[in-house]
């Protein structure tokens, strides 16, 4: 009877030990997932030089990066005939500790949706700030319940440039030095002559501080306006104009039609939406067995922000937005080309259209936050000098003695 009493809390513990131990090895069986390499590897990537001169940087700009997607069954196979989209996150605000493109921190950067018959989609991407961007990824089968739908949230950590805490650390000695003189001079002995209010070293100090605080604040923000007014051009027929493209939109070729369409000119900090459709002109059926390749350059240096090759929809359209982090003039190019098995060959062409980007200031408070961090240096340099300055100079009096004519 006491066998038979404990038989059924024994079994019920038993049957949920079995159940959990399921669900455990379940959980920790390997699932469904989206690799992300780069190439370079992102240790060796540096974000956008803003101005890439020989004196403030490497004095050339730095290819995209190369952003590869791959999507991999439980067995570490790659999924076949697959749909991959991809949103691309810049890195979050940071008031405190701002980058080069302050405007373009938590954006997004690029939404693009591609078909991947090998499992793989790849973007290239110019990375413009520093910090961990956050990439939202969706793999869907292209043949109905091929498999289940997967979607993983990625990240990849860009550093900063090294150059940049170099010029960094210079700036801080400079000024550093410079309110250490500033209050080795204060500190000291200084007769004042009568109808004087402070000696004269004292008062060229403080004068000359004034002009480089003037100086400072107006460099501030004739540098933030300047950003500002940066290209004109984003307004049709204001200021600079914007070079024309010598390839049209839109062209019929060889039988087939393509137009590149969307937005017409773009603000910093704001995504822009584009579209490149590929169809028949006779039927106007779309066409898909064709590969597009998209090239966006910024104009006034030469330098390509996006890239990226894939094959239209069902519908041959190709949809993607991306943001232009950068105020001046992009050119998009798209060119078509034959896929190696399509039934008509015929020699790639390409569509264009330039499009004027609007450059957005820096707001107020990060450019008084970085004018408080440099006055703050100058300000501790200052207390440093009055304290070495106090530590020299015996204490027989007043550190100033009024001279009596």
């Amino acid at each position: 009877m006491t066998l038979f009493k404990w038989s059924k809390p024994i079994g019920a513990i038993c049957a949920i030990a079995i159940i959990l131990y399921g669900w455990i090895g379940l959980a920790q069986s390997p699932q469904p997932s989206v690799r992300l390499t780069t190439n370079p590897p992102i240790n060796q990537v540096r974000p956008l030089e803003a101005e890439a001169t020989t004196v403030l940087g490497s004095g050339h700009y730095n290819p995209p990066v190369q952003l590869m997607l791959q999507a991999v069954d439980a067995q570490g196979q790659s999924l076949k005939d697959a749909k991959i989209h991809l949103q691309l996150f810049t890195p979050p605000k940071n008031p405190w500790f701002t980058t080069d493109f302050p405007i373009v921190e938590g954006t997004k950067l690029l939404d693009i949706e591609g078909n991947a018959p090998t499992g793989q989609l790849q973007v290239q991407q110019t990375l413009p700030i520093r910090g961990t961007y956050q990439l939202l990824v969706a793999v869907t089968p292209l043949v109905a319940n091929a498999f289940e739908p997967i979607q993983q949230t990625l990240t990849l950590t860009l550093p900063e440039n090294p150059l940049k805490f170099r010029y960094f650390g210079i700036l801080v000695v400079i000024l550093l030095a410079v309110g250490l003189l500033g209050g080795w001079v204060i500190g000291g002995r200084q007769p004042i002559q009568p109808g004087e209010i402070a000696p004269q070293q004292v008062r060229l100090l403080l004068s000359g501080l004034i002009v480089v605080a003037i100086a400072a604040l107006l460099w501030v923000n004739i540098s933030a306006e300047f950003a500002e007014s940066h290209h004109p051009m984003s307004m049709p027929g204001m200021g600079e104009e914007v070079p024309s493209s010598a390839k049209p939109t839109k062209l019929q070729s060889q039988g087939l039609y393509m137009q590149l369409s969307g937005d017409k000119s773009a603000t910093v900090g704001q995504p822009a939406k584009l579209q490149i459709s590929v169809s028949d002109p006779k039927t106007s059926q779309p066409v898909t067995d064709v590969v597009l390749k998209v090239t966006t350059t910024q104009l006034e240096n030469n330098w390509v922000a996006f890239a990226y090759e894939g094959t239209p929809d069902s519908n041959g359209k190709l949809v993607w937005e991306q943001e232009f982090f950068d105020g001046a003039p992009h050119s998009v190019v798209v060119e078509v080309a034959p896929q190696a098995n399509a039934k008509e060959q015929f020699q790639p062409f390409q569509v264009a259209e330039n499009i004027p980007v609007e450059g957005v200031a820096p707001p107020m408070a990060v450019r008084l936050i970085s004018l408080t961090y440099f006055t703050g240096i100058v300000v501790i340099g200052l207390l440093l000098g009055l304290w070495l300055r106090h530590r020299q100079t015996p204490r027989t009096g007043l550190t100033w003695k009024r001279s009596v004519s």
